[in-house]
């Protein structure tokens, strides 16, 4: 299974966050110019993020981004499931598939996802930035 880039930059915005001093403020283009991403992919992941409760966004002159929950709150496996669209493993609508009334691959690839799920629900945004110090001289801006 391979994750969307949507969810790769959150997973990895979430982890930047997690490196930063509590309540230390980030911001868009930061994170941005990190990952060396564009910064309008960036509103649209770090919008998502604050959309669901994972990151706190606020306005003003001395505004910015920051974690809305502690990292240990945080469960991977239920970000990834929020944040991608086709957890499905295979889309056998739009492709017309003449095998759709006897396919068992589905079955067996929605299995698999839900493997995959299951395992990432074991860990914790807390367990990704473990190594917060081996993390952090990595995430400089480019």
């Amino acid at each position: 299974m391979r994750l969307t880039a949507f969810t790769d930059f959150g997973l990895r915005t979430l982890m930047y966050l997690a490196s930063l001093e509590e309540e230390q403020l980030s911001s868009v283009s930061e994170v941005a110019s990190i990952y060396n991403v564009s910064q309008n992919h960036m509103v649209k992941v770090i919008g998502q993020l604050a959309k669901l409760g994972y990151v706190q966004t606020i306005r003003g002159k001395n505004g910015g981004i920051r974690l809305a929950m502690k990292p240990a709150d945080i469960n991977i496996g239920d970000v990834i499931a929020k944040m991608e669209n086709h957890l499905d493993g295979v889309d056998c609508i739009s492709t017309s598939c003449q095998l759709i009334p006897c396919c068992e691959l589905k079955h067996a690839l929605a299995e698999a996802m839900n493997a995959f799920l299951d395992t990432m629900r074991r860990y914790t945004l807390a367990d990704l930035v473990a190594n917060k110090s081996e993390l952090i001289p990595l995430m400089v801006a480019r």
